[in-house]
């Protein structure tokens, strides 16, 4: 198992990165208030395109890290700034090991 099927367990299934979704289309994808959508986007955990909420587009990867987000809520009663830490150190461990493993190749 590789580092990024690792993360994909915690963070979920994988949508497509071209994928343009509203507010509403995502509040709805990943079955949660269009408030909570708009806290987590406040944390900075996500950054959708656009001005303004009305205007806002999300992309594919929005929706993984939304997930994990009412995941670690949910199953662990983390609230959303420990949910971003979590994430944030998830995918820097992931960047490291990477940089270890082409490290690595460089020196065979």
């Amino acid at each position: 198992m590789t580092n990024k099927d690792l993360l994909a367990l915690f963070i979920g299934e994988v949508v497509e990165e071209d994928v343009s979704l509203t507010l509403n289309q995502i509040s709805r994808f990943c079955d949660a208030p269009v408030e909570q959508i708009v806290e987590i986007v406040e944390e900075g955990i996500v950054e959708p395109d656009g001005e303004d909420v009305e205007s806002w587009r999300f992309q594919g990867i929005c929706v993984q890290r939304i997930r994990f987000v009412l995941r670690m809520e949910r199953d662990l009663g983390v609230n959303v700034a420990g949910a971003a830490l979590a994430l944030e150190l998830l995918e820097e461990l992931e960047w490291l090991r990477g940089r270890i493993k082409r490290l690595g190749h460089e020196y065979e």
